[in-house]
């Protein structure tokens, strides 16, 4: 199992007795496939050592450098609640190894003990919450479209239906419910995002979809070579029984940092951390949120979102109301007929 450990240096070997140095050797590795017990974030972060879960293949969200360390806007995050926490708490900030969570794995993982906390493009839903405890959100996103720079052809939606090539990831939603409210256009699977990226720049497909964070980091990877678009239904739809009304942005995804249940006091001070990372800056109207997030996707992709959640009678936001987890069940409107 891959884990990377970023800061301070493991202890130094030393000889012990072939018994002895069997056990030494046998415990890491039963701890790196993780406990049976989940973990108790702050409780780790008293004791020095922490695991956490990022994505390692996501340009400007969450990517493994060849030096073994994780960059990007999710570690970032990350890094700024535990060694929050850690200061709030009087200790020292611990040691953190990083672990690859893909996924279809995020849930297992923390419900094993094998991570502590998990910031991986991890949009909180109500089946997930079920399972996971969530803290946030700390980021707002939606579904988007990524478009060379250079195709005058692409500028909206409904664009796409002139028998145009759109790819996504194999058995995507947001694929699908394109292609359900565009007959038109030719749905491409492949088995990845940075697939059809590199689909997208040798001309074989016209567009990609997903969320516009990982959309974004792929611009922000490739400058000047392609250009987002953002997508609203172009008629009132029927999505999974709710009513989608004409305008509205495609789905709207908030991610949250996922913990164990029943450590209400960890997702709480996790909560707080993210409050003070959205805060202003002493001095400044930028905040470390902020500077973090332009960091990993662009002075121009942030400024344009920005300007758009701006606009007058947009639906549009960008900045996460932190802890307020009531759109998990707030009632939706329901299709015609449903009601």
């Amino acid at each position: 199992m891959a884990t990377t450990s970023l800061r301070r240096p493991s202890r130094r070997r030393r000889a012990l007795p072939a018994l002895i140095l069997a056990i030494a050797l046998t415990l890491p590795a039963v701890a790196a496939c993780g406990s049976t017990e989940p973990r108790d974030l702050v409780e780790s972060i008293k004791s020095g050592k922490v695991v956490l879960g990022t994505k390692y293949d996501q340009p400007g969200l969450g990517v493994q450098q060849p030096d073994g360390s994780v960059v990007g806007f999710d570690p970032s995050v990350s890094e700024y609640v535990v060694d929050h926490i850690a200061d709030r708490l009087g200790v020292p900030h611990p040691e953190i190894t990083w672990r690859e969570t893909p996924s279809a794995q995020r849930e297992t993982l923390i419900g094993n003990g094998e991570v502590d906390m998990i910031a991986a493009t991890y949009s909180i839903n109500e089946a997930r919450a079920k399972k996971v405890a969530f803290a946030g959100p700390y980021l707002v996103t939606y579904q988007g479209l990524l478009v060379r720079k250079n195709d005058s052809s692409l500028n909206s939606l409904m664009d796409l239906n002139n028998g145009k090539k759109l790819c996504s990831v194999s058995g995507s939603t947001p694929a699908q419910n394109v292609k359900a409210q565009l007959p038109g256009v030719q749905l491409q699977e492949y088995d990845s995002y940075s697939s059809c990226v590199e689909a997208l720049r040798r001309d074989k497909v016209d567009a990609l979809t997903t969320d516009e964070t990982i959309l974004a980091g792929y611009a922000n990877r490739y400058p000047g070579e392609f250009k987002l678009v953002s997508m609203t239904y172009p008629k009132d739809a029927c999505v999974g029984g709710k009513l989608k009304k004409k305008g509205q942005p495609f789905s709207t995804e908030r991610y949250g940092i996922g913990m164990a249940k029943n450590y209400p006091d960890s997702v709480a001070k996790v909560n707080e951390a993210l409050e003070a990372m959205l805060a202003p800056l002493p001095g400044s109207d930028q905040s470390v949120w902020s500077r973090d997030l332009r960091d990993a996707l662009g002075n121009e992709t942030i400024d344009s979102w920005i300007a758009r959640a701006d606009a007058p009678g947009s639906q549009y936001k960008l900045f996460p109301d932190v802890g307020n987890l009531d759109f998990l069940t707030s009632p939706s409107t329901p299709c015609e007929g449903d009601a």
